[in-house]
């Protein structure tokens, strides 16, 4: 207790210490200091585990000169203690010590006397036994907690769980039950995720931070290795593959060895990290997409700790950590700061939050698919205003969406401005785990907690009427195939009024929906040699069509249904132009075995869709260099020139500095988009190309229905 408690009070100077420190060899390794192992991670298919190779030198880092630096740097800080001297720094914290060790004892002993112990029951099992103890809120005996929304009982759950009168009080705790009259009022109450989750970007900052602590510890004479997350953390790798190399069967391979060429540093520190701290997991590059993993492998839906059952819950130093909300775990973005809070243990304070109920009642149509659903759930959730708030889903139409349909609405929580949007656990939840190799025994505990707690929704029983801050709802039969952009994820476009939109955009005055391109040079055609054929551009040309991101690569019906478009295009005899960059980055290994076992990853192939890698790529600007041609022909003649990707955000320069137009579209129409070559078609009316046989080919012509992609499915689960 000691040493998390005054870690978390260091931790306040780690971000100077980072910016401070340097790389310097050092003659002989401490072993509490980083020394960076030998790269590449060379994966065990089996076990995922990496293995150096030999022969390899590394420089190591070190931070204690400049911890020294720091702390000596600000000597107002000193509280009559001379920080210069780390001599006089161990005599006064080890004066200190009776002091802090009565502290110490003080709450431990709050600790034990659990204000809910009258709650905490055993939760047993069918054939007998018990599968752990819980806190039951249906014991509180209120009916305040009957009526709160499932995603406030997860806050609640958590207050009452680690309410210690210290650090989380009853006052908290009265405070969420009685959400529906606290929530207006804007009150604050602490949070601890059950977990926190990082990725490569963001997450290397922190895990620096834990070595510089351990560093400052071992300054004082301390034992560094006491220095860990007290949550778990998972760091998932997906934030550095670049598409430098598309179009060809080699290009994973390829643009794996320039990925570790550029992060080689970063990469071993990493996997130093890995072994060197408890409670952290480190996935490997070529894993999949951070949100994929989360949902596949990482979500444990219901922890089983040290015998006490409770709620998974995350924060993450990603924005689209809400992906994890489809399977029914409270899930959001942060800040480093209060990730790095999190893992020492320390409470979040947040706003209670209100809770936007939005009901979902019929079914898609054919041909309709979930990137549809988000985007129109995107432009109404915008419209509605719902920043700082949850979403929370429910209602008859919920039994008709996947889990993977939910959790590419759930993804998209941060363009629609909601903290979550959350999916209650259901029997949709169950089948997707035991799916992703989940086993039967955690299936039943995950089941009979939930159902135990009220947290469970049963859509074959009655509904008790929850209360929520306001509602929406939405037919589903309503929504329409659609695009949005050409700037933001909210300005979506019905698909057949594309044409007519774009237009307007090219007339319009620059700004979210305008380019002022002028009336005259709205039809010209720039003509251009593109590695000795001919070739040509114009304003709304395709240049780079990507099928990416966490957003859609982690559902199967889009991502099959792009592999159907692209095997009645090579049967009617239909190519994408060769100019147009083509990508293929799936969200996990899962994705790749099903395209491949469904034989629809040879016509993704010959339309240029090989696989690139397994990562974020296109959606966070990892597009890579277009060809030289290609670039110069859009900036010689000032083009408007445009990228069509499966992601969920299209700001402009995010993509790539010169598709000034990025519209997000769901895989299929990547698809039909990139064999059209342009945004500038009416796909009711105007033909995408000929065929074989001299015919025109329509949209129509290699659009898969519905039950052909259910089909599609059918065949990979017999």
């Amino acid at each position: 207790m000691y040493i998390s408690t005054y870690c978390a009070s260091s931790s306040k100077s780690s971000p100077s210490i980072l910016r401070a420190c340097r790389v310097r060899s050092t003659p002989s390794l401490s072993s509490h200091s980083f020394s960076p192992p030998s790269l590449p991670f060379v994966k065990n298919p089996a076990s995922h585990a990496c293995t150096p190779p030999s022969n390899v030198t590394y420089r190591s880092l070190t931070f204690s000169s400049a911890f020294r630096s720091v702390s000596c740097s600000a000597p107002r800080w000193s509280h009559r203690v001379d920080w210069r001297s780390p001599v006089s720094l161990r005599a006064q914290i080890r004066s200190a010590s009776p002091v802090l060790e009565r502290f110490d004892r003080k709450i431990a002993t709050m600790a034990s006397e659990h204000p809910y112990n009258e709650i905490l029951f055993g939760l047993p099992k069918s054939g007998g036994g018990e599968f752990g103890k819980f806190y039951s809120l249906p014991a509180l005996n209120d009916p305040r907690v009957d009526k709160l929304p499932y995603s406030i009982k997860i806050l609640l759950e958590s207050a009452i769980r680690n309410c210690d009168n210290f650090q989380v009080t009853k006052d908290d705790v009265e405070k969420i039950i009685d959400w529906e009259k606290s929530a207006p009022k804007q009150v604050e109450i602490p949070f601890k995720p059950a977990r926190v989750l990082l990725q490569d970007f963001t997450g290397v900052p922190a895990v620096v931070d834990l070595a510089s602590m351990r560093e400052a510890i071992k300054d004082l004479d301390s034992n560094p290795d006491k220095i860990n997350p007290l949550v778990p953390v998972d760091l998932v790798i997906d934030h550095s593959v670049q598409v430098d190399v598309a179009r060809s069967e080699n290009a994973v391979q390829a643009n794996m060895d320039l990925e570790f060429k550029r992060n080689k540093e970063r990469f071993a520190f990493l996997k130093w990290g890995s072994t060197a701290f408890r409670n952290m997991l480190v996935v490997p590059p070529g894993s999949g997409i951070v949100h994929q993993v989360n949902l596949e492998y990482l979500g444990r839906v219901v922890f089983n700790t040290d015998g006490i059952l409770y709620p998974d819950s995350v924060v993450g130093t990603d924005s689209h950590t809400t992906m994890i909300d489809g399977l029914g775990v409270a899930g959001w973005g942060v800040g480093g700061i209060e990730a790095e809070a999190a893992m020492l243990g320390q409470p979040m304070s947040m706003v209670l939050p209100g809770v936007v109920g939005f009901n979902l009642s019929g079914k898609l149509r054919d041909g309709v698919t979930a990137t549809d659903l988000v985007l129109t759930v995107t432009q109404m959730l915008r419209k509605h205003g719902v920043v700082g708030k949850f979403v929370e889903f429910y209602g008859e139409g919920m039994g008709k969406l996947s889990l993977a349909d939910r959790a590419t609405i759930a993804n998209m929580s941060p363009e629609y401005g909601a903290t979550m949007g959350f999916f209650p656990v259901d029997h949709v939840t169950l089948e997707y785990l035991k799916l992703t190799g989940r086993s039967d025994d955690k299936v039943a505990m995950i089941e009979a907690y939930l159902r135990a707690n009220k947290m469970f929704i049963d859509y074959n029983e009655p509904q008790l009427e929850r209360v929520y801050s306001s509602y929406l709802e939405l037919d589903l039969a309503d929504v329409e195939p659609c695009i949005s952009g050409p700037k933001r994820p909210h300005d979506r476009v019905p698909l057949k009024d594309m044409k007519f939109d774009w237009h307007s955009c090219l007339d319009n005055k620059v700004g979210f929906k305008g380019f002022a391109v002028p009336k005259e040079q709205q039809e010209k055609v720039v003509k251009f040699s593109f590695h000795g054929q001919p070739a040509e551009l114009k304003h709304g040309s395709v240049v780079i069509a990507a099928i990416t991101s966490c957003t859609n690569t982690s559902n199967p019906s889009v991502m099959l249904g792009a592999g159907l478009v692209a095997k009645k295009a090579c049967e009617l005899g239909l190519e994408v132009k060769p100019w147009v960059k083509t990508s293929l980055a799936p969200g996990s290994g899962v994705v790749t075995k099903y395209l491949l076992q469904s034989g629809l990853q040879q016509y993704l192939n010959q339309q240029g869709f090989n696989i690139v890698g397994y990562g974020c790529t296109t959606c966070i600007g990892n597009s890579g260099d277009l060809d030289e041609s290609v670039a110069a022909a859009i900036v010689d003649n000032d083009l408007v020139a445009a990228a069509v990707l499966s992601g969920n955000r299209n700001f402009e320069g995010r993509v790539h500095p010169l598709t000034r137009a990025n519209y997000l579209a769901s895989p299929p129409l990547v698809m039909a988009y990139a064999l059209a070559g342009t945004v500038d078609i009416d796909f009711e009316k105007e033909p995408i190309g000929t065929g074989k046989d001299g015919k025109s080919v329509y949209f129509r012509d290699i659009w898969p229905t519905t039950e052909e992609i259910a089909q599609a499915i059918f065949v990979l689960l017999v």
